[in-house]
């Protein structure tokens, strides 16, 4: 009953014509006194469910009776009916006519039209995967709770500190698990449809209809990030399956170096030739370094007989210039007193790198714009903002709402995608599979940003250091999706604009509560006197809640010009809108008014009148250094200042604003990038993240007390609570991996002798710990060695990178003493794996080369002792053991990354580590450790008298 009501209301939707057709006294809903013909208090319902053992009476029309009684009656759906199939041949012939005038968003399309069908839908883990994990979990913690009430509840009074130190860091190591766990709890898959988008958006012979995107590169350093690797990734940006008057590419130079301006001019001229090759042959990846260097048959597929000649003459190409990028790099190892000139002998603008005026040029997208066919190529734009003594330029930040500010006033696409330089895009229709996400009709109005995982390229096989972070973007991103979106991991992402700018999400409008006109008069003025009622009671309670920043207009898409909000035209009500005026917003956004009317479009575009040259003044003026001062931009809006890990706290403040994102995962990796290969920059790297965890541990945007009453769900903020607390894990681990080593020197045990039902909890907690990880390795298809790989690194980077990262954020946050960081190296041309075996000196090497020295002389001094003492000793010794190994097996990628294939070890980390070592050993408190326990010899009266 109630799903014929909804198709009515479809139908009304989608043809208005056909209502007033349907009398409303015809309407299925009619109880039987109200028809013509019966009595009694049975209503007739449109749709009963016949037995089909009875025989079907026969129902014979009445002309004098109400049309009602028989319910959804044959008169006004044969009426219906038939004007349906005139519709659908008349569409017939339009299309088999060529469709010169159809319109594919014609309303009388019926529903099941595959351009009308959904862009993506979940895929929802299989329950006879999800569900023993679920169970396997609620059993964890069951055996916990017994867990540590035995612990608790059993002291060891001989050894009681190293009791007590093991009960606290085992009670922090189940709240961290906790922590991670749960928002896994409800992991979902993603499938999308590009057919349809393209039947929607993308029709051939049609003006494509596909949103505009934004692409941001940001670059600091070319002698660490080889200007080689940027221009990859701007040549597969260029070259991307998206139509070329969407796409507009925005290099952001924070170096201000002339190297890098050099090469992307190198760039643009070859892109020229490298776009057209790519978009003819259809190629992936569209990165030449990595295209060229696959080792697959090209030829697979490819029955172009000019493919191979292309190819050729292609490669030739770029070999040539990687020669000119190569010669350009050479002469910039020695930089000239006077500093860089350009052509007309002007001295190059960034000659000073913390002093120097913006710049912007524009190589594609004006003029020469046009690739050696005559096709458009997409707008490449260099940005380097202006830096001035005096100033917090705040890093990356600070260089991406640069970007933001810049890309608003040149092109203004509605959806932004930042890339970090040495990402590539590795699936040209990755921009496609975002879009069906933000431009799905359904869905898409509440999505801020869609990330994709990362991958990597250049990582040996075994993955010693676990650079891929398998188990992080495979599994706890899933189980995040399921829940209010992935975080934000800092590069191939795509975002909204509009989230960007601090808007709080669009709440779903209820649908409206649907009366019926068969009821009788009484029952619908009590039932619409009783939701008058309710709203004015609900009204001042609505009133109260408000958002943490101004509110969004209801009108999806405002489009005030801003001469109407200056001038105060009677069209642009700004109070009706929901829209703060224009001084307002310059306060938030800054002093642009050519910037502030960007903001207000939702759908994207530039002022039409504005010339070229005024644009680009503009875009100047707003990546000044003075710019964001009095604004809300880092606070509020744009990339969020306070943590050198933004990531973190921008996609924070955007699910705290009500929005929610998606995790993207196609077929083929969207975007791939390089990762450090050697323990030392592989450790520096998860020392810069941990330490932006504790910068904002102790910052006001502190998932722990921060936006509470938003749109923030409870799961979403335990998984932003486990981002910040993770490294303070690095005290209790770094203690609970030193407890074997003093165990085995002292003879003493951070457990009782164990009972029969002691054992039992223990054993149980040691299955569930196996069994859960063998079920999420289950349902998320990650293999074993990941697994592996992750639980090891786990250990190496608590007990070094996240333990310097405590102690550097509470300097910097107590004493003021900031600590600076260098840019993780990007690959280069040498040997594959060549700087893997490569061994820097850091003094984060020293901790857990410590620990293993420890280990080791304690398992030597356990196993003398035990020798020295009987066959009674070995019982205890063998828990001890364990506990040991266990340190020394997840320690063991460091060992063989500490040794290495030529024996690299640092003459000073084996010096500190010695020293180390032999200060704890010291603190043994048995003078000689190798004599049996025993306080001296036994004597007894033998009964002879020696006098």
């Amino acid at each position: 009953m109630e799903a014929s009501a909804g198709l009515v209301a479809g139908s009304h939707n989608r043809n208005e014509l056909v209502v007033d057709d349907i009398p409303p006294e015809q309407h299925a809903l009619v109880p039987s006194y109200m028809g013509g013909g019966g009595g009694g208090g049975k209503r007739i319902h449109p749709l009963p469910f016949a037995d089909p053992s009875l025989p079907v009476q026969p129902r014979s029309m009445d002309p004098s009776k109400d049309l009602a009684a028989y319910g959804y009656g044959s008169v006004a759906w044969s009426d219906r009916m038939e004007r349906w199939k005139k519709n659908q041949e008349s569409l017939q012939h339009a299309r088999s006519d060529g469709g010169g005038d159809w319109d594919g968003d014609d309303a009388d399309l019926p529903l099941m039209d595959e351009a009308r069908q959904p862009l993506s839908r979940k895929v929802p883990i299989p329950s006879s995967r999800i569900n023993p994990y679920r169970m396997i979990i609620v059993i964890r913690l069951v055996v916990l709770g017994f867990f540590f009430h035995y612990r608790v509840m059993h002291p060891v009074n001989d050894a009681f500190a190293l009791w007590l130190i093991s009960v606290i860091c085992e009670i922090w190591f189940a709240m961290s698990w906790i922590l991670d766990q749960f928002p896994k709890w409800l992991p979902i898959e993603r499938e999308t449809y590009l057919d349809r988008l393209s039947l929607r958006f993308d029709k051939e012979g049609r003006p494509s209809q596909l949103a505009p995107v934004d692409f941001f590169v940001s670059t600091v350093d070319p002698s660490k990030e080889p200007p080689l690797v940027t221009a990859n990734t701007v040549l597969s940006i260029l070259a991307v399956d998206y139509p070329v008057e969407k796409v507009s590419c925005y290099v952001s130079d924070d170096g201000a170096a002339m190297l890098t301006f050099e090469a992307l001019s190198e760039t643009s001229e070859f892109a020229k030739k490298w776009v057209p090759f790519c978009k003819k042959f259809n190629i992936e990846p569209r990165a030449p370094e990595w295209y060229f260097q696959q080792k697959i048959d090209y030829l697979k597929d490819k029955v172009a007989a000019s493919f191979v000649r292309d190819r050729r003459a292609m490669k030739r190409e770029y070999e040539e210039f990687k020669v000119r990028i190569n010669a350009l790099v050479a002469k910039a190892q020695k930089v000239p007193e006077e500093g860089w000139t350009m052509q007309d002998g002007s001295p190059w603008p960034g000659n000073n790198v913390r002093d120097h005026p913006g710049m912007i040029q524009v190589f594609l997208g004006q003029s020469g714009g046009h690739d050696v066919e005559g096709n458009e190529l997409p707008r490449l734009v260099y940005v380097s903002r202006e830096k001035r003594p005096g100033y917090n330029h705040h890093k990356k930040a600070g260089a991406m709402n640069a970007l933001v500010r810049v890309s608003a006033v040149l092109s203004n696409a509605p959806y932004l995608l930042n890339l970090d330089c040495d990402h590539y895009i590795n699936n040209s229709k990755a921009i496609k599979e975002a879009m069906c996400f933000m431009m799905d009709p359904l869905v898409g109005k509440k999505v801020c940003y869609v990330q994709f995982p990362q991958r990597f390229d250049g990582i040996d096989r075994h993955d010693r250091y676990a650079n891929r972070n398998v188990v992080f973007f495979d599994i706890n991103m899933k189980g995040l999706d399921g829940i209010q979106g992935p975080i934000y991991v800092g590069t191939g992402c795509v975002f909204r604009r509009q989230a960007l700018y601090g808007y709080d999400a669009p709440k779903t409008k209820k649908p409206p509560s649907r009366t019926c006109n068969c009821w009788p008069k009484w029952c619908l003025s009590c039932f619409c006197c009783r939701n008058k009622s309710k709203k004015k009671t609900t009204k001042p309670k609505t009133e109260k809640k408000k958002r943490l920043f101004f509110k969004k207009a209801e009108n999806p898409s405002p489009a005030y010009a801003l001469g109407e909000i200056e001038e105060g035209v009677p069209g642009a009500d700004v109070e009706k809108a929901g829209i703060v005026n224009h001084q307002k917003l310059e306060k938030k956004f800054g002093q642009s008014s050519v910037f502030v009317a960007s903001t207000l479009l939702e759908n994207g575009g530039t002022l039409k009148d504005a010339s070229p040259a005024s644009l680009l003044k503009e875009a100047i003026h707003v990546i000044s250094c003075g710019y964001e001062d009095k604004t809300d931009w880092g606070k509020e809006i744009g990339w969020i200042y306070g943590s050198i890990t933004e990531d973190i706290l921008t996609g924070f403040k955007m699910h705290c604003h009500g929005w929610r994102s998606i995790y993207c995962i196609p077929k083929r990796p969207a975007f791939k990038g390089s990762a450090p290969l050697n323990l030392s920059d592989r450790l520096h790297q998860v020392l810069r993240w941990a330490l932006g965890s504790v910068e904002i541990f102790f910052s006001k945007h502190c998932p722990l007390w921060y936006g509470y009453g938003g749109g923030l769900k409870f799961l979403e903020r335990f998984s932003y609570i486990n981002s910040i607390v993770y490294p303070w894990t690095s005290i209790p681990l770094l203690a609970y991996c030193t407890l074997p080593a003093i165990c085995l020197l002292t003879g003493k045990f951070i457990t009782p002798e164990l009972t029969n039902a002691a054992s039992i909890w223990f054993m149980a907690l040691f299955i569930c710990i196996f069994i859960t990880g063998i079920l999420e390795m289950r349902w998320s298809g990650v293999a074993i060695d990941d697994w592996w790989r992750n639980e090891q690194f786990w250990v190496i980077g608590g007990v070094s990178s996240h333990l310097f990262a405590v102690f550097q954020g509470l300097l910097k946050v107590l004493a003021g003493i900031d600590t600076s960081f260098t840019v993780t190296s990007k690959g280069g041309d040498d040997e594959e794996f060549s700087e893997l075996y490569t061994f820097k000196w850091t003094t984060l090497l020293i901790p857990p080369t410590t620990l293993l020295l420890l280990n080791f002389i304690g398992v030597v001094a356990g196993i003398s002792n035990a020798i020295n003492n009987g066959y009674e000793s070995w019982g205890p010794l063998f828990g001890k053991l364990f506990f040991a190994f266990w340190v020394i097996v997840h320690l063991y990628p460091f060992l063989k990354g500490l040794v290495g294939r030529q024996n690299r070890t640092p003459t000073i980390v084996i010096v500190w580590s010695i020293l180390l070592a032999s200060i704890f050993s010291l603190l043994w408190v048995r003078i000689d450790p190798f004599l049996a326990k025993s306080d001296g010899p036994l004597l007894e009266e033998c009964g002879l008298d020696c006098n």
